[in-house]
């Protein structure tokens, strides 16, 4: 089950540098708690001509305001860990989508994934672990599953689903959900990889098996699933060659000088 995000250790920017294997930050942002119309405008002199244009492309204020606090969020975290200004990072794409940094060259190189919902964006990093993924979904206790899970769900986690009772379930539901996602985000195929060829089993701890066709190793994959209150879910997907995953969690709002805790 879900762990909280307090239950975990701080960001250690100089212990990930040093290439620890298994260590992965995670970095997170509830920013529908923060009303300073200074902070925002900040943020909005990161981000690039190209990304303000797709930032004023949205018709509501919502989806600007969660595409804007994603970007300050990546943009600022990575300079945590380079000395490069925040406005001056550039990211490029894989075939499929998955992002990565573009410029300027840094060592050691470092690895990130971002997710959003509404309410929350977050920011994972590692430097030793490139197959790095996360997902984050806000609880919605009144969304039809059961079609979704008969859809794309493997035949076993749609059985342990329906083993729950009703109001567990829609818990159940996106943390099968979110692993996929951080899954197949760390993977970098995109929806290329049926959600179905792979399976979670969710106890003490998190195993996943393949179908023979994704040719992928289990033994290698770690995966983490947290509870962000009062109402997301995160989870984290990496491959570390087999070590234990090093988990550490900050809450942090770009350009404060201060980290906050919630």
């Amino acid at each position: 089950m879900p762990t909280s995000l307090q239950h975990y250790p701080a960001v250690s920017i100089a212990e990930t540098l040093v290439f620890g294997r298994g260590i992965v930050d995670l970095w997170y942002w509830f920013y529908d708690g923060i009303n300073d119309e200074e902070l925002f405008a900040a943020h909005r002199v990161l981000i690039t001509p190209d990304e303000r244009q797709k930032h004023d492309s949205f018709h509501f204020e919502r989806d600007r305001r969660l595409f804007l606090a994603t970007r300050a969020l990546l943009r600022t975290v990575l300079s945590n860990y380079a000395d490069v200004a925040p406005a001056d990072w550039r990211f490029a794409t894989g075939k499929h989508g998955k992002p990565r940094i573009g410029a300027p060259r840094i060592t050691p190189f470092i690895h990130f994934n971002v997710a959003n919902t509404p309410g929350l964006v977050v920011c994972a990093v590692s430097v030793a672990h490139e197959l790095l993924g996360v997902d984050a979904e806000r609880i919605n206790c009144e969304a039809e599953i059961g079609g979704l899970a008969d859809r794309y769900f493997s035949p076993s986690e749609v059985r342990a689903l329906r083993a729950l009772p009703a109001c567990e379930q829609p818990r159940r539901f996106l943390a099968f959900w979110t692993l996929k996602e951080s899954y197949i985000k760390a993977r970098g195929l995109g929806l290329t990889v049926p959600l179905d060829h792979f399976s979670f089993l969710i106890g003490d701890v998190i195993d996943i098996t393949f179908d023979a066709r994704l040719a992928d190793d289990a033994t290698r994959w770690r995966f983490a699933l947290l509870d962000a209150p009062p109402c997301h879910i995160i989870a984290i997907g990496v491959d570390t060659g087999g070590a234990p995953l090093s988990l550490r969690t900050l809450h942090f709002v770009p350009l404060r000088k201060r980290r906050e805790t919630p």
